[in-house]
C-alpha cells in the first residue's frame, strides 16, 4: 500500500501518539509498583544520561533533556510563574486526586506559587523523541517541598511524564504533564490505628 501526502502524515502521527500512549501507560504502571520494586527511590534523583555511556542517546533525546533542564532551572528561580510559561495553549495537567486542569488559562490559575514558599524539583530519567521529530516525552522523579498552613514542613515525591510538542513558531511546549505520588511505604496501607479505625 502506498501513502502520499496527508495519509502518510496521519499514519506517522498515529504511530507517534501510540508510542507516547504506551510510554504514559508504562510510567503509570511503574508508579504503581511498591517502592522496593522501583529503580528510583525518593530523594535519589539520577543524573542525566551520559551520552558516552547511554547507547540510546540521540539528538532528539538530547533536545528533550535540554528542554527539561531549562524548564527546571526557570521553575527553581521563578516558581509557578515560570512553570506555566512552558505549557501549550491546549495543554492538560493530570495529578493524583484532582480533576484534570485543561488549557493554559486554567493552568495559570492552578500553578500560583512563589519559589520562597514552595520548591519543585525534578530530574528526567529518560526521554524519547517521536519519529516525526515534533513530539516527544520525558519522564522521571519529582520532589516538592513547602510548609502547611501551620508552618510545618511538608514534602511530596513521585513520578512524572511530560509530553512535549513543537509549536508552529518552532518553540517547544508541554501538551500533557501527568504525575503520580510515590506509593505508600510497606505497611502504611495496612497499619491499624490505636483507636482501631
Amino acid at each position: 500500500m502506498r501513502f502520499v501526502g496527508s495519509s502518510w502524515q496521519n499514519l506517522r502521527m498515529r504511530y507517534s501518539l501510540l508510542g507516547l500512549f504506551r510510554a504514559l501507560l508504562a510510567a503509570c504502571i511503574l508508579s504503581s509498583l511498591p517502592a522496593s520494586a522501583q529503580l528510583l527511590q525518593p530523594g535519589n534523583q539520577p543524573a542525566p544520561p551520559n551520552p558516552l555511556v547511554d547507547s540510546t542517546m540521540s539528538p532528539g533525546k538530547t533536545l528533550l533533556f535540554d528542554l527539561e533542564a531549562h524548564f527546571a532551572k526557570a521553575v527553581a528561580e521563578k516558581g509557578g510563574t515560570a512553570f506555566q510559561e512552558w505549557f501549550a495553549p491546549d495543554a492538560v495537567l493530570l495529578g493524583n486526586g484532582i480533576a484534570p486542569v485543561v488549557g493554559l488559562v486554567a493552568i495559570i490559575r492552578a500553578v500560583q506559587w512563589s519559589p520562597d514558599k514552595y520548591q519543585l524539583t525534578w530530574a528526567p530519567t529518560d526521554a524519547l523523541m517521536g519519529p516525526s521529530g515534533d513530539m516527544g516525552y520525558t519522564w522521571g522523579h519529582y520532589e516538592g517541598r513547602g510548609k502547611d498552613i501551620h508552618g510545618n514542613p511538608i514534602a511530596t515525591s513521585g513520578r512524572y511524564i511530560s509530553i512535549w510538542r513543537r509549536q508552529p513558531d518552532g518553540t517547544w511546549k508541554i501538551v500533557l504533564d501527568a504525575s503520580a505520588n510515590e506509593p505508600p511505604s510497606a505497611g502504611d496501607c495496612c497499619r491499624i490505628s490505636p483507636t482501631g479505625n
